[in-house]
């Protein structure tokens, strides 16, 4: 059975120390290593050893019992939370690490909303028991509340691999038909282990078990007792589907696209159907560490590195509909600075392209004359700074955060795009319509296919997914619109592929010129532990920012704040939040979601935006002989297509 695991955790909570002893006592490695020696088996960049935590999502791939596992590390700090999603999208199950010592941390609270809205079934590992003051009891307490009230306390299993009472009718609450032979023909192992397992897949319940994994305590036991509660059922018979999760580029530049088999085959010669065409697969790697050993055929369930595949970036599915829109989004851009004397823009962008293509989230852009990236935080930015010098020599700095806007609709809105220079032609009528927050951009057709044939209209579809479409306020992505395709017309003779590129791409900048566009700022989800005696001065000033704040939470002599604001108020007061709480204090941010700023048409003035000298929202049209541009307020004038509800 192949089983895909990742492991999550917050900072310190001992991660990777457990990978190191998973791995050994399934003797995938012949050594245990340790983050403080700079030897952990996953942690191989040179920036991991120096900062001692798990930048990049790592891999190893080894036998235990009878099952085939992918085992993907992934990073703990919330500034590669990016990188962390990539690997949740592919996961079969999930093992969270807690610090018994630290309890549950915001952090830990941010991944498994992650692990929920990707429905990963999750046990969890209480870790370090052994330190001072640790108290699992407490811990798997604040996890029901914090996390889910179905956690499940299988330490006694762990312990003597039995179910005893309380486990018995904690599992059969779950389930009637347990709960009947419960009153009736007692308790049954097959059938109790056998409805847990399914309980468990299901995510009605997550098994937490303890240990402390410096010493191997315990981990033995969680490893037999995960064993025996998970199961897969791929199909390697059925027709091939793959999800690219991860994409990594050689020290001599060789590009590796590391895909998750979903269902099927795949074969070393084999041919893949890629948006530019066929590509023929040469080699299948199967990685283990930094190293990997080549096969000739990988099955539904196997994790395989090609290289090659230009064009495919993580999220991407092959041999199924869609693209995994990943949840986790910066709020925040940076300027890039370099001495331009020293490196060309474009062998800068060139070198951050790359970057850009192993993290999709960094988003690199070039505009008015700056070069800036979307990051998490100042973490990720040294990262990215040495990331820089380390691969292609360049020296970089960044400029100061600045908040990422979106914008989108209050109301519908009609437009045209045409594009008809001489020999070339394509029409769209197309209708904006605003969708639910967080929808993204999403396509649907309202045309007969006696009118546009649907090969036209697949191209269309395709062209409004395949790139990133601004507002027309500042320049900001679009987002929370559902571009309707009313009409369309080719011609048999003119009409190419790139034509109706162009003319979606008027038609939807045209449609926004006529609609009542909104800004939306992001909202930050926030987690604040301090003393509690600093609790008036915190109170006062989140109340001073107009964040949402829920009820406190009180656990001895500190105090737990958690609730909501507006990121571009929330992010300057973090640097006085150290100072309010005299460095005793702990604070955690994440995006929350996007909202209607306050503050729109001072922003709007602001950013000088001009968006005619952007993305043309004019038409080409044709007349004697040579084409010539309409105005986008006059294209409605001159358009071929209309529609009729």
């Amino acid at each position: 059975m192949k089983k895909t695991i990742g492991i999550l955790a917050h900072v310190d909570a001992g991660k990777t120390t457990f990978s190191e002893q998973v791995l050994y006592r399934s003797r995938a490695i012949r050594s245990l290593g340790r983050v403080d020696h700079r030897d952990a088996f996953l942690d191989a960049h040179p920036l991991e050893k120096q900062r001692g935590i798990t930048i990049f999502s790592g891999q190893a791939c080894f036998q235990l019992g009878d099952d085939t596992l992918y085992w993907l590390d992934t990073p703990g700090h919330v500034d590669f939370s990016t990188e962390m999603e990539r690997a949740v999208a592919v996961m079969d199950y999930a093992i969270l690490v807690v610090s018994c010592a630290e309890g549950v941390q915001s952090h830990t609270e941010t991944v498994w909303r992650l692990l929920e809205s990707y429905g990963v079934p999750v046990f969890i590992f209480l870790n370090k028991i052994d330190r001072a003051g640790a108290d699992p009891d407490a811990v798997i307490e604040q996890m029901r509340k914090r996390l889910s009230p179905d956690i499940l306390d299988m330490r006694t299993y762990q312990v003597n691999g039995e179910m005893d009472e309380p486990l018995q009718e904690a599992v059969a609450a779950q389930d009637e038909t347990l709960l009947d032979a419960l009153f009736t023909t007692g308790y049954d192992a097959a059938m109790w282990h056998g409805s847990l397992r399914e309980q468990i897949k299901a995510r009605r319940c997550f098994p937490v078990m303890a240990g402390a994994a410096l010493e191997g305590r315990g981990v033995g036991e969680f490893l037999a007792c995960f064993t025996a509660f998970t199961s897969t059922n791929y199909d390697p018979s059925a027709s091939f589907a793959a999800q690219c999760y991860r994409v990594r580029h050689e020290a001599q530049g060789t590009r590796l696209c590391f895909l998750k088999l979903l269902r099927g085959s795949l074969h070393v010669k084999d041919e893949l159907s890629l948006p530019d065409g066929p590509v023929k697969v040469n080699e299948l790697r199967v990685y283990h560490g930094e190293k990997f050993h080549a096969v000739d055929q990988a099955e539904a369930g196997d994790i395989v590195a090609i290289p090659g595949l230009e064009g495919i970036k993580p999220g991407d599915r092959i041999g199924m509909e869609g693209t995994n829109q990943f949840r986790t989004i910066p709020m925040m851009a940076s300027d890039v600075i370099w001495n331009e004397k020293d490196v060309p823009a474009f062998r800068m962008m060139q070198a951050l392209r790359i970057l850009e293509d192993e993290d999709p989230s960094l988003a690199v852009e070039e505009a008015r004359g700056h070069i800036s990236v979307h990051v998490m935080g100042r973490i990720q930015l040294e990262v990215l700074r040495q990331l820089m010098l380390e691969r292609y020599g360049y020296a970089i700095s960044f400029g100061p955060f600045r908040v990422l806007y979106k914008e989108t609709i209050s109301a519908p809105a009609i437009g045209w795009g045409h594009y008809e220079p001489l020999r070339h032609y394509a029409e769209v009528m197309l209708r904006l319509v605003p969708t639910a927050p967080g929808s993204g951009v999403t396509f649907r057709s309202l045309c007969h296919v006696d009118d546009l044939s649907l090969n036209w209209q697949r191209l269309i579809a395709g062209h409004v997914s395949e790139k990133q479409h601004k507002g027309v306020l500042t320049g900001a992505p679009l987002t929370d619109v559902c571009v309707e395709l009313l009409a369309g017309r080719a011609h048999l003779k003119h009409t190419e592929g790139g034509d109706f590129r162009q003319a979606v791409y008027r038609g939807i900048r045209n449609a926004l010129m006529h609609a009542d566009s909104v800004l939306l700022e992001p909202v930050c989800g926030f987690s604040i532990t301090a003393p509690s005696e600093q609790y008036g001065t915190l109170s006062g000033a989140l109340t001073r920012m107009q964040a949402q704040v829920e009820p406190p939470e009180y656990a001895g002599d500190t105090v737990l704040l958690r609730g909501e604001a507006v990121f571009s108020v929330f992010a300057a007061w973090q640097e006085d939040f150290m100072a309010a709480t005299r460095g005793r204090g702990s604070l955690q941010v994440w995006m929350s979601r996007y909202a209607p700023c306050r503050e729109q048409q001072t922003i709007v003035e602001s950013s000088g935006y001009n968006p005619c000298a952007d993305d043309s929202p004019d038409s080409v049209f044709c007349a004697k002989g040579a084409g010539f541009t309409v105005p986008w307020d006059q294209v409605k004038n001159y358009a071929h297509t209309s529609w009729e509800e």
